[in-house]
């Protein structure tokens, strides 16, 4: 088959020469493209004979395996890198939304302890205003009661000193009693 192709490519190599009109009579063993093509068919053989041919082949083959695996292997980290990129995409929005949820409860959370401590202050000032009113109004009661204690004290003091410039001994002593006794059971 190589002694065709070789034999083939001389006689076209002729006739390109003899249709061009450069034909000179040279005689086919002194033709260097003949040398040229024996030589190229001899490697060509050569290297059939040697298996080159299958080593290429397999070599060939080889890379072309090597680059598929390398492409499979790339087109599964694209895979698993879009996949964890969706998984902290997910992840991120929970956060977020975690985070947002807190946010809300935080303010939920601020805006009732905010009305507690407005009640509590309330009520607290509402419990003082009422204890200091009580303690106002005992005060004047007991003042009161001091005032009368001090007028009844007073006022039977001076019906003594009234009635014993007026009155003798004797009827001074009884009426002073009876007066004495019904002052004081009037105020207490």
């Amino acid at each position: 088959m190589i002694s065709f192709i070789a034999l083939a490519s001389a006689a076209a190599a002729e006739a390109g020469h003899a249709a061009t009109g450069e034909h000179e009579s040279v005689a086919l063993w002194q033709d260097p493209s003949l040398w040229v093509g024996l030589a190229f068919l001899i490697v060509v053989g050569l290297f059939w004979k040697m298996g080159v041919h299958k080593s290429m082949g397999s070599s060939l083959a080889k890379r072309s395996q090597k680059i598929a695996d390398e492409l499979d292997q790339a087109r599964k980290l694209r895979e698993e890198a879009q996949e964890i990129l969706a998984q902290y995409q997910r992840r991120q929005r929970e956060a977020e939304e975690e985070a947002k949820g807190i946010i809300e409860q935080a303010k939920r959370d601020a805006e009732r302890l905010a009305a507690e401590s407005r009640d509590k202050i309330n009520e607290q000032i509402d419990r003082r205003a009422k204890a200091a009113e009580e303690k106002i109004a005992r005060a004047e009661a007991q003042a009161i009661a001091e005032v009368q204690g001090q007028v009844a004290d007073l006022a039977i003091e001076t019906a003594r000193t009234i009635i014993s410039q007026r009155m003798d001994q004797g009827a001074q002593s009884a009426l002073v009693e009876k007066a004495i006794s019904e002052l004081r059971g009037k105020l207490h």
